[in-house]
């Protein structure tokens, strides 16, 4: 057995030293940069169109997979917050403000109630 692990280690130095062998490095001269504007500056406008994406998030909770499992039609689900407490609105991962449920027709929305200052993820 350890004539195999000894052979096998040979046959490995052996694969690494010739892969190693095919290999050449060569150095090269870079040019250096000249300072100066290279093109208009970017302004937030320009900015103005890039997807973002934007999340509410009424609460968390931590369940066990056997507590998972056993939900169905009409189970409950606690979440960490109270009731009158207000979602987190995250964009990209970040909450970036705080806001209040409500409902607009038929569908969901959110009322911003405050901004947070320093976005945290």
């Amino acid at each position: 057995m350890s004539e195999e692990r000894h052979s096998t280690g040979e046959n490995l130095e052996q694969a690494i030293d010739e892969a190693t062998a095919a290999v050449s490095v060569q150095t090269g001269q870079l040019q250096e940069l000249e300072e100066g504007p290279t093109g208009a500056p970017i302004g937030l406008d320009s900015l103005m169109n890039v997807p973002v994406k934007l999340t509410v998030q009424v609460g968390r909770t931590r369940l066990t997979l056997a507590q998972l499992v056993a939900m169905g039609p009409g189970s409950l689900i606690p979440l960490d917050r109270e009731a009158h407490e207000p979602a987190d609105i995250l964009v990209n991962g970040k909450v970036v403000a705080r806001g209040e449920i409500v409902t607009i027709d038929d569908r969901y929305g959110v009322r911003i109630a405050s901004v947070v200052a320093d976005p945290q993820p």
